[in-house]
């Protein structure tokens, strides 16, 4: 069965959006105008200029209302979810004695040139985020936040020198590609060194989906509003199917 769903503004179905953008001239009526030609070319229609404005020597930018026909099915759009494992911090660390029966160790780190240590900071120190602890809290984690402008390299060798079970890299900036470059260098840098299968590569920030993640190749995504808890509980059950699998084989 589908489900179609459009943008909703003032009523439903009314396909309403709001955008913004950049355009490289100086702000003037005629701009706006340009502005408005460009959405409609984009396909939108009852378009209007809402805000436009000089911000620097030769660039202007625009606020823009429109609307929009089109509509997706969302009952076509099946997309795996890295949060599928609801438990709180005390039923993890149960979790993590009864089926691995020792400590996990994580590292986390904004790796390249990014020093935004705010979401990695979230999941790992002992305070968290919106009342839920942070890794540190954890009495079956053992957790190093290696904190900003980490390079790969120092990070897949902290991994192997340390036996890391869990890795988490995080990535603000996202100009140009930077994100996709750096989580791709440190997958690649992971499985030159055959450490790849032994960890749970995690990669995260406020762009990053699952369905990126798993692009690149790596067991998980979590992007904004994550909770330290949905980390925690990923990162142990992952853990806890990879043994038993291993057993299973054995």
């Amino acid at each position: 069965m589908s489900r179609l769903v459009k943008p909703y503004g003032d009523t439903q179905d009314d396909g309403k959006v709001q955008l913004s953008f950049t355009l490289p001239i100086e702000w003037s009526e005629t701009a706006d105008e340009a502005a408005r030609q460009l959405a409609g070319r984009m396909g939108l229609h009852d378009v209007q200029v809402v805000e436009g404005r000089r911000i620097a020597s030769g660039f202007s930018f625009f606020v823009l209302y429109a609307s929009t026909s089109q509509s997706v099915d969302v009952e076509a759009i099946k997309l795996p979810s890295a949060r599928a494992h609801a438990m709180t911090m005390d039923e993890i660390d149960a979790f993590i004695a009864e089926r691995l029966g020792r400590k996990i160790r994580i590292a986390g780190a904004c790796i390249g040139t990014d020093a935004h240590t705010v979401g990695i900071d979230a999941i790992l120190n002992m305070k968290g985020y919106k009342g839920d602890y942070g890794l540190e809290r954890y009495q079956m984690f053992e957790t190093y936040n290696l904190g900003s402008q980490v390079a790969v390299e120092e990070l897949v060798r902290f991994t192997k020198e340390h036996r890391i079970d869990a890795l988490l890299a995080s990535q603000v900036v996202t100009q140009k590609g930077s994100d996709v470059t750096n989580f791709t260098a440190l997958g690649e840098l992971l499985e030159a060194e055959g450490l790849r299968d032994r960890v749970v590569l995690i990669c995260g920030g406020p762009r990053v989906t699952n369905r990126l993640a798993s692009e690149l190749g790596y067991d998980a995504g979590f992007g904004r509003g994550t909770l330290p808890s949905e980390v925690a509980a990923f990162i142990a059950v992952t853990l806890a199917e990879r043994l038993r699998h291993a057993a299973a084989r054995a």
